[in-house]
């Protein structure tokens, strides 16, 4: 008998919870599984007892829900089949193959979990989760904003695990979300190795045409920026590890504090509607001073970026290029000397001013806040 269940599940969703599926939703009998899968029957068994006890945790429950009401038809009192999402795109659980969306949500989310301390925590009935990181005597920081769609499907992979789900459930990243993380980051690594090998090509292209005299041609559009993730943490986080010669740290906590917080910023202005805005318009060369939000953009968001824009024009050039790239961007300290042209280990001393008048900044705007209160 063909195996139709590629047909009925996406294929990132793992087998033993597709094999359930096919079990408790489309009828199959496990025998039925056992013979298309080509295995025992025990086998079948105990991957769907494996799922049904993992279904204690509200997201992996959830995720199959959404899965099993998105996937797997229904009959109406006609005798219809009908799916009870007909009509409706599910972002997490149908991630798009051109644009491999999941796998950069889940690099993202990965390595802020990596950060020591860092928790995902999930509430009943809200569409967002966050990811905070435990900063000692300073409280937890929030490092990213989460779709619970794909933390959902983080949980049914088994990347994050909760060991008391309730009210707010706090997941940490399991050893195979570690071993998955280390997948995403060579993978986007290649990705961004080829892009830069393709680019260079067309490059030498070009400019051997206009060499040649060759009138007309037509420019090549630009590419969008594309967040190349090197690390399994932030920069900030590895400097604030790092002493100066009196032994106290390189970064204090309130430097690490507001770059985070110009981080959080700048996750919250890209969930809206829009999610394509121009922050290179604030690199060097980029023509602050004309800087114009775009006009079509949802207004959900729109605090979040009037505040980094607010943040990154009072740095002014220089410093809000290093701002940019190494809080937002997470590019490293070496990447961002070499785009720059910097000499070489100027850059943590240009990044802790910038982090400096960074911190002054949002000690300025909470102050005019309490005025205007």
């Amino acid at each position: 008998m063909e195996n139709s269940l590629a047909f009925t599940v996406p294929a990132w969703v793992p087998e033993g919870a597709q094999r359930y599926l096919a079990h408790t939703e489309a009828g199959r009998s496990i025998r039925d599984l056992a013979r298309s899968a080509g295995c025992h029957a025990s086998t079948i068994l105990r991957q769907i007892r494996r799922i049904e006890m993992r279904r204690d945790d509200p997201l992996v429950d959830a995720a199959l829900q959404s899965l099993a009401e998105s996937h797997f038809p229904s009959e109406d009192h006609q005798g219809r089949r009908v799916f009870a999402s007909q009509g409706t795109k599910d972002f997490a659980l149908q991630p798009s193959n051109e644009d491999n969306e999941f796998d950069r949500e889940a690099l993202r989310v990965l390595r802020r979990l990596c950060e020591t301390g860092s928790v995902l925590a999930v509430a009943e009935d809200m569409d967002k989760a966050v990811v905070v990181r435990d900063s000692g005597d300073a409280g937890a920081t929030r490092t990213a904003v989460v779709d619970c769609k794909i933390a959902q499907a983080l949980a049914l992979q088994d990347w994050i695990t909760c060991d008391n789900p309730g009210r707010i459930s706090r997941y940490r990243i399991s050893t195979a979300g570690r071993s998955a993380l280390g997948r995403l980051i060579a993978e986007a690594e290649n990705r961004a190795r080829a892009r830069n090998e393709f680019g260079m090509a067309e490059a030498q292209t070009s400019f051997q045409a206009d060499q040649r005299g060759k009138a007309g041609a037509s420019a090549q559009p630009n590419r969008q920026r594309r967040i190349r993730y090197s690390a399994a943490e932030s920069p900030l986080i590895a400097l604030s590890r790092r002493r100066d010669r009196d032994g106290n740290p390189f970064l204090d906590e309130a430097l690490v504090a507001a770059g985070e917080r110009l981080r959080e910023d700048f996750e919250l202005a890209q969930i809206g509607p829009q999610v394509t805005q121009n922050w290179d318009k604030f690199l060097t060369g980029g023509g602050r001073g004309s800087f114009v939000a775009d006009a079509h953009v949802g207004r959900g968001s729109s605090d979040a970026r009037d505040r980094v824009a607010n943040a990154l024009s009072d740095l002014g050039p220089g410093l809000s290029d290093v701002a940019l790239r190494c809080c937002c961007y997470l590019e490293g300290l070496e990447l961002a000397e070499k785009r720059m042209g910097w000499s070489a280990r100027s850059g943590k001393i240009v990044l802790r001013i910038a982090l400096q008048r960074l911190k002054r900044h949002y000690e300025d705007q909470a102050e005019k806040d309490r005025m205007i209160g």
